[in-house]
């Protein structure tokens, strides 16, 4: 899938591909004005957020250094049958902005179509699990103290403009689950300075940063946060945790008297021999669930465009007179013919059927339907369709 996103991160940071990502801190530009505007303003992330029903902590508001209180700016809606549903008091919001607030909603891709594709064409790109978290901040609001991330973070100023201090790691690769709390920050500064709309940072797990307009004056910030979480591994283990499950040995008590098993330890052995890293990073990609989509519902009218939304590319093989397709936790099996129609509709780009059938012949409808009941593929209604317009080109073009 090619996305400008994407495409711009790696300009922007000299990047030739995602292998950087995790190693150090880097700082570029995009100028790409359009490109900016495109992903996401501050009226349309407060759009957002008024239409619809959300709690902390995925929509929070930050002042003077604290979390505002969700009572603050949250009402419920009450229905005529008595019937509450919170939503975000936008007078109330609109006075924190005013006197100067930090508003963050947590992975906005799960609300935003344009969001969403981001994220998917970033998954493909890095093989990664990514999400979007976005911070609007106003006049000198300050944001979060110094603190760091479990995870690689991709930071893209969108608009306005706001101050960061990035430092270096105190502990070599921490964790959220850890064997060490990691709560002493580093001496080391790496940068200092402003971001200003079109700055693009990589920010590595474990680096100290905090960011915040204190003592800018009046005007605003909007930044997306693009949180890359790689395997480790600790990853591994666990994985193989589940996997040995399925041999008795790891399934019988211990035995008090003889902890120390020697078939027990050996079995162990066995298992990481069998099951190494390698064949972990495969079966993540391989066996995660479909993502989010709207059904297919014929009632409604015909299928006329798809695209695939798999969290990563779909892996097609090639065998004689078959083609297996396997992604999502399903393998798929269809025949050779089927192969140019899944190299279109796999390819992450929206696919129009008319204009494909026109390419590759009629059997792309059929295959469509498949893919889509599969849950590989979605239709591509309007909603959908608005997050690639402009980002991600028809696969037919």
């Amino acid at each position: 899938m090619e996305h400008r996103l994407v495409s711009a991160i790696e300009t922007a940071l000299d990047w030739s591909g995602p292998e950087k990502i995790g190693t150090a801190f880097a700082l570029g530009r995009v100028d790409d004005a359009q490109l900016l505007a495109r992903l996401l303003t501050p009226n349309r992330l407060l759009d957002i957020a008024m239409r619809r029903s959300l709690c902390r902590p995925q929509f929070r508001a930050f002042q003077n250094g604290e979390e505002v209180h969700p009572a603050v700016y949250f009402s419920d809606t009450v229905s005529p049958r008595g019937q509450a549903i919170p939503m975000v008091n936008m007078h109330r919001l609109g006075d924190l902005l005013r006197d100067g607030a930090t508003l963050i909603m947590d992975q906005l891709n799960t609300f935003d179509p344009t969001m969403e594709a981001a994220c998917r064409a970033l998954q493909w790109w890095t093989h990664e699990r990514v999400q979007v978290n976005t911070y609007l901040t106003t006049n000198e609001a300050s944001g979060f103290p110094l603190h760091w991330d479990d995870h690689d973070v991709i930071v893209v100023q969108l608009a306005g403009e706001k101050e960061w201090e990035v430092r270096d790691t105190s502990r070599a690769a921490p964790m959220y689950r850890d064997a060490d709390p990691n709560n002493t920050p580093s001496d080391t500064v790496i940068f200092d300075g402003t971001l200003q709309a079109g700055d693009v940072m990589h920010i590595p797990r474990g680096h100290w940063h905090h960011a915040s307009r204190t003592g800018s004056g009046s005007g605003f910030s909007l930044h997306a946060t693009f949180g890359v979480t790689k395997r480790t591994g600790a990853s591994w283990m666990a994985w193989l945790g589940d996997w040995c499950r399925e041999r008795e040995v790891f399934r019988h008590d211990l035995d008090r008297s003889q902890p120390d098993s020697e078939a027990l330890v050996d079995a162990a052995a066995r298992l990481v021999r069998d099951r190494g890293p390698a064949d972990f990073l495969v079966a993540y990609e391989q066996q995660t669930n479909p993502g989010r989509h709207v059904p297919f519902l014929d009632i409604f009218g015909p299928l006329d465009a798809v695209v695939c939304t798999a969290h990563f590319p779909p892996q097609i093989n090639e065998s004689g007179e078959a083609v297996d397709v396997v992604t999502s936790g399903k393998r798929l099996t269809l025949a050779a013919e089927a192969l140019p129609a899944l190299r279109l509709l796999l390819s992450g780009h929206p696919v129009p059927l008319g204009e494909a059938a026109a390419t590759i012949g009629d059997d792309v409808h059929e295959v469509a339907e498949i893919l889509v009941k599969e849950e590989i593929c979605t239709p591509l209604n309007a909603e959908l369709s608005s997050g690639y317009t402009g980002l991600v080109t028809t696969v037919t073009s």
